[in-house]
């Protein structure tokens, strides 16, 4: 074989090498989310239909809706990609996309309204925002997409100083304060002993065990009924002010006509099972189209008991969750 030759079947496989390489990235671009980072394992469960579906699809149902919500697990870091990677998936379907998290309180918005549009340097922007714990890496990829597309960004929460108010004196702490301080708050707060208020005692209970003094039992167990509800009116609180929030924003923004679409990040217990924060828009806004997104961490993606899982909302993303670290083993 001569070195022309030599050379041409070399070029040959390189070629079917690079367009093999590109096959295999588009493919997997159209089934799942990629980040800079690279792929984030995981799968989307489609509640309705009681199947697993896959992201693209889950993106091209949420561009139709009125309100997104997107329960989040905090601590998980694939949790926080994903979020990204609706937002910029739904960046390609719709152009009025508004943002609203659970992170931000609403005396920051200011603040927030002048770091978007450029007014204020982002290291002033965070020491008046009292920004979350791993800003940078969880919620800070939200906000500079927001940016970058002249997105709207809500700071949607009640402050954590009345809520912490409220945890403490009640609900009443909530309308107690100065005039400014109750302009923060949601004008209307409703707060049943209903399902949601079941789910929060259960979750509340497990880290307060009772006594085993048979004679101190009744007493633990009315100041523990007592401390439990008082946290719940905080959890209203904040349900309420941030369901406000998103109804205010969407009918200021729709003005008569076709709405925006809202995306609302917060921890999953605001939005599971439709309760919380999603129930207190949807009896804001009864015409609404909403859908529920629930995040799941899970150890193994192969093996899912979905029925433990699948009521928590309309879709739920199952992530990856990362491996406990090992613990380091005795030398003795």
């Amino acid at each position: 074989m001569t070195i022309k030759q030599n050379r041409t079947a070399l070029l040959n496989v390189l070629l079917a090498a690079i367009v093999l390489s590109s096959f295999a990235v588009i493919a997997r671009a159209q089934q799942s989310p990629h980040m800079n980072s690279g792929y984030i394992p995981h799968r989307v469960y489609n509640s309705g239909d009681k199947r697993f579906s896959d992201f693209e699809s889950l993106l091209a149902e949420l561009a139709k809706v009125d309100i997104a919500f997107v329960g989040e697990q905090h601590d998980d870091p694939a949790t926080h990609r994903i979020e990204r990677a609706i937002l910029e998936g739904l960046a390609r379907r719709r152009a009025n996309v508004i943002v609203s998290l659970e992170m931000f309180e609403r005396d920051t918005q200011s603040s927030l309204d002048d770091y978007l549009a450029g007014r204020l340097s982002e290291e002033k922007f965070l020491k008046t925002s009292r920004p979350w714990p791993r800003y940078a890496t969880d919620y800070r990829p939200l906000v500079e997409f927001a940016r970058a597309h002249n997105w709207k960004v809500i700071a949607s929460n009640v402050p954590r100083r009345i809520a912490s108010q409220v945890s403490k004196q009640g609900l009443d702490a909530a309308r107690s304060g100065l005039e400014p301080d109750r302009n923060l708050v949601a004008a209307e707060l409703s707060c049943p002993m209903d399902d949601y208020f079941k789910r929060f005692a259960e979750v509340m209970s497990k880290g307060h065990p009772g006594s085993d003094q048979k004679q101190t039992d009744k007493k633990q167990e009315e100041e523990q009924r007592a401390m439990i509800e008082r946290f719940y009116q905080a959890q209203c609180v904040k349900d309420e002010t941030m369901a406000e929030s998103i109804a205010h924003v969407f009918g200021q923004q729709a003005n008569g006509q076709s709405g925006p679409l809202v995306v609302h990040f917060n921890g999953a217990f605001h939005s599971d099972y439709r309760q919380g924060t999603a129930s207190r828009v949807v009896r804001r806004l009864p015409k609404s189209k909403v859908k529920v997104i629930s995040v799941v961490p899970v150890e193994n993606l192969d093996a899912i008991n979905v029925d433990e899982y699948r009521k928590r909302g309309d879709y739920i993303i199952f992530t990856l969750k990362p491996p406990a670290p090992k613990q380091e083993q005795s030398k003795t």
